[in-house]
């Protein structure tokens, strides 16, 4: 990232770098202010105790969020925009979010975070990363950022900003340079927050939605399904707020429950053909299978649709399958601002609900209707101990997908004449008048290099840059001003001066191929930011057709790829450089041939000359191996800095890290502790005992093996008598021994000297089915005498090998 001049000099003085106003030297500030000033080392409290002059009732000067709300939605993006009213300017800025009756001087005090818009308008202060300032110290009346809203539970929040101009600093704790906005309830009682208006705006808006999902194992380990897992295909429409689709509180339509239970959404297309006179676009997106899968494999699923006066309410559903009856979805969003104007973007993170029509509490339960059928209600963490989102401290779901409702083209007369959108502001098309020379006399400067090229060859908003060198500083507790100048330009033919010129927007990324396999076709869209001055028509064409192929032919020796992908940043920063971009292959050819489509393309780039750029890099060498043999690693890459040290300073970052994925690590074998040996399978003579263990886990990923889990070893109780008399006379004793010992089990159990036994159990199954196991019984005390020894008489165990065939 660029470390523009401001920033440089902020780093020289402690007091200009804890406001930082890159103007504070021409501002009024005394030593014997700053000494007023509490001395903390806190976080963040020297910019908010800092504070100067300020004027009671000035209105010149506002901080609006768009849209005007009094709540926050947690994890929503919306627009701020800090303003000042013509002829009123201001130099520099300060913006913060902070928790309401928070001092600001610990980091948990800031809610939210900032995101920026234009880097050479707006940057995060070097002393307190959580504030917004100014990139370039100029004149300007209007600067814009993206603020997130904190995770539900933070409360209200206070954007507050402080401002410079002409040598005085306003820093307001009320009125229009503070807002405050506190969270929206997440319950619902079947109540909508609030009315919708009536939209004023003028002619139509197109939007593209894009649907990320993001449950997955990782982010869902609790019984995530493994098999089948996917999202149904997308159904929706941009509608009037006579219809609505579905809402919580609501009961679910037929075409809802066949969308939440089935994941078909060809019901539910029907009902709302049949409202035609509410709808204006059915909004339509592909199925995703499996449900998660990164975005360089497959690109996130997405739709266009249009809204009007009338219908400017947006919703859609998509089921998470498998499930009973579980979606997620907007409802009824409303994308008509109360200033007349179209909503710029929408960012939402979506947690799954219930459409109150099955019982089930797993992902895999069985069907089980709910009747009576219940209101629709979003999933909370203490629905049911089986619940794959069940927290027993009820904490929020972790969202499983996020929409993002992004406007691409406006058509037809707009009556909301006030841009929204920093690509819809022509910045600068008259040069700005300087009343005063900003520069110090202790700061010694070389002349202004000439203009480079401008950065766009065509009619499009584009940049160019001047530089010159700072000889000397003659003070150094003075801060010296930039030592680049950018100017907005356009390409040659397209001068601002030219009163028939049109300003153009952008082109819009390109849509999908028209279709999956051969030569279909594609277009983009763009839009007129600014009308001829003189009053002519705009004749630059809006629209743009191309034919594409993908898949070039469709028969056995074709393999099916992706469509190409983002071209790569250009490999050099200034001059000419190469950029590529990728594509995938999706199948092989079903005749087992090779694939012959190639899958990486590159083309030459033009960047803008290199001598106007002080900042030059090598290109990125290859990424270092993985730092791990197996599973999740890190890997490195590094570029050089070619430029001379005395052509300026250059913070761009010459070392990258990533993560990596190697195949899984190996798993060997895990076994239970070995058994206690089994009795002598002999009464006499020689014979053996077993001892068993069990696999705790199989080996996996090429892991060890699983080593024995049965051994024996020999056992000898006595000599067996040989005498064939007394082995004959053994024999007898020992038949009528048995004879005598099942007339006693028949009657009562086994008696034994001073006690009374139980007959012996049944052996117990096997413990394995192969490979070794064993099985017990048992005999237990039934009576002991009272002149029996407790040695004698206690209960008995069997032990006995089983299933010794291998698996």
């Amino acid at each position: 990232m660029r470390l523009s001049a401001a920033s440089l000099r902020l780093s020289r003085s402690p007091a200009l770098l804890a406001l930082a106003l890159p103007l504070a030297a021409a501002l009024a500030f005394s030593d014997e202010t700053l000494d007023k000033v509490p001395k903390s080392e806190g976080y963040c409290s020297r910019i908010l105790r800092v504070q100067g002059t300020r004027r009671e009732g000035y209105t010149e000067f506002s901080l609006r969020v768009e849209g005007d709300p009094d709540f926050y939605k947690p994890g929503t993006s919306y627009r701020v925009t800090l303003s000042a009213a013509p002829p009123s300017y201001f130099r520099g800025f300060t913006l913060i979010a902070l928790k309401e009756n928070r001092e600001g001087d610990k980091e948990e005090d800031h809610a939210g975070t900032f995101q920026i818009i234009d880097e050479e308008e707006t940057q995060f202060m070097s002393n307190c990363p959580v504030a917004v300032t100014e990139s370039t110290p100029r004149r300007r009346t209007r600067i814009q950022v993206f603020w997130i809203a904190p995770p539900a539970g933070t409360g209200c929040v206070i954007l507050k900003a402080s401002i410079v101009q002409k040598r005085i600093i306003y820093f307001q704790d009320e009125g229009s340079l503070t807002k405050k906005l506190c969270e929206q309830d997440s319950t619902f009682d079947g109540v909508t927050d609030k009315p919708i208006l009536d939209c004023c705006a003028c002619g139509t808006a197109k939007y593209r939605l894009t649907f990320y999902g993001n449950w997955s194992e990782k982010t869902h380990p609790k019984d995530y399904p493994r098999r089948a897992n996917h999202w149904s295909a997308i159904i929706g429409g941009s509608h009037s707020k006579n219809y609505v689709l579905w809402e919580y509180g609501g009961y679910a339509s037929e075409g809802v429950k066949q969308v939440a239970e089935l994941g078909s959404p060809v019901k539910m297309e029907e009902e709302i053909r049949q409202q035609s006179d509410e709808v204006l676009t059915v909004i339509k997106a592909k199925a995703q299978w499996p449900a998660w899968q990164p975005l360089n494999v497959r690109a996130a699923p997405s739709a266009e649709f249009s809204v009007d006066r009338t219908r400017h309410l947006m919703s859609f559903l998509t089921m998470m399958g498998p499930s009973p009856d579980w979606n997620v979805g907007l409802s009824a969003e409303d994308l008509c601002t109360k200033e007349c104007g179209w909503v710029q973007k929408v960012v939402q993170d979506l947690i799954p609900w219930d459409a109150g029509t099955d019982s089930g509490v797993t992902y895999e339960s069985p069907n089980k209707p709910t009747i009576p059928q219940e209101k629709i209600r979003p999933l909370t963490s203490l629905d049911h101990p089986q619940s794959p989102f069940y927290d027993p401290e009820g904490g929020s779901i972790t969202q499983v997908a996020r929409v993002v409702i992004e406007r691409i083209a406006r058509k037809g007369e707009q009556c909301n004449i006030v841009p929204d959108n920093v690509d819809d502001i022509v910045a600068d098309l008259a040069p700005e008048e300087k009343d005063e020379d900003d520069t110090p006399e202790t700061c010694i400067y070389s002349n202004w290099s000439p203009w480079s090229a401008c950065s766009s060859s065509t009619c499009d908003k584009g940049k160019r840059m001047r530089q010159r060198m700072l000889k000397a500083q003659l003070d150094l507790s003075v801060p010296c001003p930039d030592t680049q100048d950018f100017q907005p330009c356009t390409g040659p033919g397209c001068s601002d001066e030219d009163g028939s010129t049109c300003t153009m927007s952008e082109w819009i990324t390109w849509s999908p191929c028209s279709i999956s396999c051969g030569t279909g076709m594609r277009s983009r869209e763009r839009y007129v930011k600014q009308f001829p001055e003189d009053g002519s028509v705009c004749t630059l064409p809006t629209e743009e057709t191309e034919k594409c192929t993908v898949n070039e032919e469709c028969s056995p020796s074709s393999c099916l790829v992706t469509e190409w992908g983002e071209w790569d940043e250009c490999s050099a920063t200034c001059g000419m450089g190469m950029k590529k971009r990728h594509r995938m292959v999706k199948m092989s050819p079903a005749d087992g041939s090779m694939c012959k489509a190639e899958t990486s393309q590159a083309e030459k780039c033009m960047m803008p000359e290199c001598h106007t750029i002080p900042c030059l890099l090598s290109p990125w060498s290859e990424w270092s191996d993985c730092s791990v043999t197996c599973g999740k690693g890190m890997r490195t890459r590094q570029r050089m800095l070619k430029s001379l040290a005395e052509l300026g300073d250059c913070n761009e970052a010459l070392e990258q890290v990533e993560k990596c994925m190697l195949p899984e690590c190996p798993i060997d074998c895990e076994l239970t502790e070995w058994s206690q040996w089994s009795e002598c399978n002999k009464s006499c003579g020689k014979g053996h005992m077993i001892r068993t263990r069990m696999i705790q886990m199989e080996p996996q990923f090429g892991g060890a093996p699983c080593p024995e889990t049965v051994q024996r070893k020999k056992c000898r109780i006595r000599k067996c008598l040989r005498n064939p008399s007394i082995q004959k006379l053994r024999w007898r004793e020992a038949r009528e021994s048995r004879r005598s010992e099942q007339l006693r089990e028949e009657s009562d159990g086994d008696q034994f000297p001073g006690c009374r036994m139980r007959p012996w159990t049944a052996w117990s199954e096997c413990t394995k089915l192969c490979g070794g196991g064993i099985q017990e019984r048992y005999m237990t005390v039934k009576k002991r005498f009272k002149s029996s020894q407790f040695t004698s008489c206690k209960d008995k165990k069997e032990i006995r090998a089983c299933h010794v065939h291998p698996c």
